[in-house]
């Protein structure tokens, strides 16, 4: 298995946690060996999920920008409502078939804890969720769900009470109970063997898009365009163009209120070499290399390093990262909504945003596709408070100008 992408990934852990990983590591490599174990995979996606999810044609937008046509891969259709299940499934049977009785989970957006409590239901085992106790209050729709389906869910008030915080409380979970759990990391970050684990259960978006372009265009996109926080959704659309070289990679990140500040979450734009969840990557941090809170009006692109792969990407110039700022993700979303009827999620509106800005610089012939990685019913109270909140200082600043 990969366990470096060039100077990027590992295994920076306590001594405590290497059995556990090389355990997992053993444990997949003979399951992805396994024709059993894809015919499971395979039929849960199908019978489940409900893929494959289709590729639809953004005309109306399209039209609207003058330039090329924007295609949406609709992962947002997903049981669940976003790709995050592609990879819970994944890792839900791999825990079954290493005897493992319970799941623990991180989750930002809260689509990867609803993604995990989804398959502990359907699998029987019991389910624990952490939090950060910010992305509780900003997520509470799935919060809901997640205790509805029978998860415990872990507000977690360290840190920044993020992404990070949580990813950190997990891992601390994992150490003291690995005998019996299973942590069920929810993107391509973290010590090796997860990145290309997660790579691997989510590379079925790829696939799939791939095939559905060559059959609905006959051809291939000339970009493929997903939003990048730990960078599982980017991955999986990737993986199916990667050795197309015709075809640009764009992962966009999240730059918050601008990359001038601190006030973003963009690791590779900004960011420096250093180790975070036991990987070497590209991460937000002090010149003393303390980690820096992120921010970003996207609960799930609230994280301060990024899936070693994607630094990797980056360095060798196959794939590039551009950066997306809250107002720019905010008036994506709004377009979407108004001109084709879909709802996305603000991390997808990331990746979105990007696409609007390079249509209309280019001719209709060319195809964007866009990976929609989840659907924005979450979201709706923080887009409301955000346009509150950017209403609210408009008219101070009016007053203090007058």
């Amino acid at each position: 298995m990969k366990s470096h992408y060039g100077i990027y990934g590992g295994q920076y852990v306590a001594e405590t946690l290497m059995a556990p990983l090389q355990e997992l590591e053993a444990a997949y490599e003979a399951a992805r060996k396994d024709p059993e174990f894809k015919r499971e995979f395979d039929e849960i996606m199908r019978d489940y999920v409900g893929r494959e999810s289709p590729i639809t044609y953004a005309r109306r937008l399209s039209e609207h920008l003058g330039g090329a046509r924007i295609l949406l891969k609709r992962e947002d259709l997903n049981h669940t409502g976003a790709h995050k299940v592609n990879n819970t499934i994944g890792q839900a049977l791999l825990a079954r078939r290493m005897g493992k009785k319970r799941l623990i989970a991180e989750t930002g957006a809260g689509m990867h804890g609803v993604a995990t409590a989804t398959v502990a239901a359907l699998f029987g085992m019991p389910c624990e969720v952490y939090m950060g106790a910010i992305d509780v209050e900003r997520q509470a729709p799935n919060v809901e769900r997640m205790k509805m389906l029978g998860a415990k869910v872990h507000p977690v008030t360290e840190g920044s009470a993020t992404l990070k915080d949580a990813m950190n409380e997990a891992l601390r979970d994992w150490v003291s109970n690995c005998d019996d759990t299973f942590y069920v990391i929810g993107t391509v970050a973290g010590p090796a063997p997860y990145p290309e684990m997660v790579r691997d259960f989510q590379s079925v978006i790829g696939v799939e898009a791939r095939r559905q372009c060559l059959e609905k265009f006959g051809r291939l996109p000339d970009e493929a365009i997903a939003c990048v926080g730990g960078g599982s959704n980017a991955m999986g659309l990737f993986a199916g163009f990667i050795d197309d070289p015709e075809v640009k990679l764009v992962g966009v990140e999240a730059g918050g209120r601008g990359l001038s500040g601190h006030e973003h979450a963009a690791s590779i734009n900004g960011g420096r070499l250093g180790v975070l969840h036991g990987a070497k990557t590209m991460l937000l941090q002090t010149d003393e290399g303390n980690v820096i809170d992120t921010y970003s009006v996207s609960a799930g692109l609230d994280y301060p390093g990024v899936g070693p792969e994607h630094c990797h990407l980056h360095d060798t110039g196959r794939a590039e990262y551009a950066v997306i700022d809250d107002d720019e993700a905010i008036a994506a979303f709004d377009a979407l909504c108004r001109f084709e009827g879909i709802i996305p999620a603000l991390e997808s509106s990331h990746a979105l945003a990007e696409a609007i800005k390079r249509a209309p610089r280019l001719g209709r012939d060319r195809l964007l596709l866009v990976n929609l990685s989840g659907r924005g019913d979450k979201d709706m109270e923080n887009v409301m408070r955000y346009k509150a909140s950017r209403s609210g200082a408009s008219a101070a600043e009016g007053k203090a100008a007058v």
